[in-house]
């Protein structure tokens, strides 16, 4: 049970700092990435500071026996660079800056009711269905 108050208010915390950071504003994200024209720097300053918090914690917390929620660290085990990796972050990066949204501020988004957040989630699950389909998933 504790667990689960402790996912429920780490996503609320995640949701109301996307939400905050106007990273569930597309238009926001979308200036964000256009360098050469209109550009918008301001979400440079959130994940700068994100990452002045996370760095430090992650000094810490690999540090530690394990997590304490869960009984061990769950990492990936590969690390080698792939054709499938760059495919995918690729697509990642291309859906991104065509739409402005991906998963997680996608998912946050859903508080405000937008028709287009929820075609963007259906499209996003439908292509991990066929990504499940078509390629076996790997380690």
């Amino acid at each position: 049970m504790a667990s689960l108050v402790a996912f429920f208010i780490s996503g609320l915390l995640f949701g109301l700092g996307l939400a905050v950071s106007q990273m569930v504003n597309p238009a926001k994200v979308l200036a964000f990435l256009d360098v050469a024209g209109d550009w918008d720097p301001s979400l440079a300053f959130v994940m700068a500071g994100a990452l002045m918090v996370a760095l430090p914690a992650f000094h810490f917390i690999f540090r530690r026996e394990g997590p304490v929620l869960t009984p061990k660290f769950s990492l990936p085990l590969r690390q080698e660079i792939d054709p499938r990796l760059l495919l995918g972050a690729a697509l990642f990066g291309i859906g991104w800056g065509l739409v402005g949204l991906c998963p997680g501020p996608a998912v946050a988004s859903l508080a405000y009711f937008k028709d287009s957040t929820v075609i963007f989630l259906l499209a996003l699950f439908a292509g991990m269905g066929l990504h499940r389909f078509f390629l076996k998933p790997r380690d």
